[in-house]
């Protein structure tokens, strides 16, 4: 079984201009998350499918795989499906190219419990959200699931809502429901079709590419992990990024 990661990275983030490229301790953001996948176990070979030039550069200077895309695709799902149309893979990890804390096990973790489930074609992976800040936050993509981890929604407003508990956010227990990490594996033949599909009502809503298999009746198996991630949207992100890796040495 052959496995290929791919990272997406555009340069014209909205949020975000041009934080691939970030400085995050004398490296560009792009090559830490490159630098994560890489060690996974699992994955045979990783590419980075990117628009700019800037950013394919940097990518190849450090010996990485930079891919050029077409600048037109409205997720980074759509710019992994076109790098993928030319592998010959059988499963396709998709790693978002603002998680600059990735770990290499969690990659690993996200494959295995895709692998062992033959019955599904796209997977994904959860976390505890245990800090009331996060559930508040757009920016952290929740995700309801039912008793097999099967996605039943991914919203960025706070779900589910405890209408008993919660009182300004602040839950008696300790868990405010699950948060999304940004990674996505996928059987190749249906990530391409997956890329045909176009983009539904939900996804332009919330800005949310993985809906698109949802409101297409697909399943997204999403088992939980105790890895917790941090993705860069904004520059504050990033400080808080820098904290973190200052924190652990």
């Amino acid at each position: 079984m052959k496995i290929s990661a791919i990272i997406p990275a555009r340069y014209g983030s909205t949020r975000f201009p041009g934080k691939a490229l970030a400085d995050l301790y004398g490296r560009p953001l792009i090559l830490h998350v490159l630098s994560g996948v890489m060690r996974s176990r699992l994955v045979n070979e990783v590419f980075i499918a990117t628009d700019d030039e800037r950013i394919l550069k940097a990518v190849e200077g450090s010996g990485g795989i930079g891919v050029m895309t077409s600048s037109l695709h409205k997720s980074g799902t759509d710019r992994a499906a076109e790098v993928s149309e030319k592998l010959d893979s059988d499963i396709i990890v998709n790693v978002q190219g603002d998680e600059p804390l990735i770990e290499p096990e969690v990659v690993d973790f996200a494959l295995s419990s895709f692998i062992e489930r033959r019955d599904v074609l796209m997977g994904t992976i959860k976390t505890e959200i245990k800090e009331s800040e996060e559930i508040q936050n757009p920016n952290v993509v929740k995700v309801v699931t039912d008793k097999e981890d099967n996605a039943l929604y991914f919203s960025r407003s706070p779900i589910p809502y405890n209408r008993d508990e919660w009182n300004g956010f602040n839950l008696k227990n300790s868990c405010y429901g699950f948060k999304h990490i940004g990674l996505y594996v996928y059987r190749q033949d249906f990530l391409l079709k997956f890329s045909k599909l176009g983009q539904g009502k939900l996804e332009k809503i919330e800005k949310l590419e993985q809906l698109r298999a949802l409101e297409n009746g697909y399943k997204i198996y999403a088992p939980t992990t105790e890895y917790n991630s941090i993705g860069v949207d904004t520059p504050n992100d990033l400080e808080l990024v820098k904290k973190i890796i200052s924190c652990k040495g």
